[in-house]
């Protein structure tokens, strides 16, 4: 089930292009296009559902463990110290799809609290270069 007009069920459809990392029955993982850090990732389930209270709770499971490869895969793929995971509902909720945030993080890498300041790419080549190194990163993770 899509939501019209809703951008992350367009890219998990495929008509809008993003830098798909994981694409399982569970979920889809793309970098996010306003990054906080490069290798930031966005974990979406395929169907829409606004928030994690409208999950159904079979599918919580499944979910949660796509998130958990991507984390993974994350580390691994960038080297990363570790991961923040994050997941709004409602407030502040930028796009009304669930969806969680896979951030690397590096030792005094400068996040602080809840202020997100924005990393963008330098180029779309190396965006979808790093897409590339998750993608091979979660497939083993």
């Amino acid at each position: 089930m899509t939501a019209t007009g809703c951008v992350f069920c367009d890219i998990v459809a495929g008509r809008r292009p993003a830098s798909i990392v994981l694409r399982d029955p569970a979920a889809v993982g793309f970098l996010d296009a306003r990054p906080v850090f490069k290798g930031h990732v966005l974990v979406v389930p395929p169907a829409h559902v606004e928030t994690l209270g409208d999950l159904p709770p079979v599918d919580l499971g499944p979910f949660f463990g796509a998130v958990q490869r991507v984390a993974r895969g994350v580390e691994a793929g960038l080297g990363a110290d570790g991961t923040f995971v994050a997941m709004n509902n409602k407030v502040s909720q930028s796009v009304p799809h669930l969806h969680a945030h896979v951030v690397p993080r590096r030792r005094k890498d400068g996040l602080r609290g809840f202020f997100w300041p924005r990393v963008p790419y330098a180029s779309d080549e190396e965006r979808e270069e790093l897409a590339a190194r998750l993608r091979e990163a979660i497939a083993h993770a």
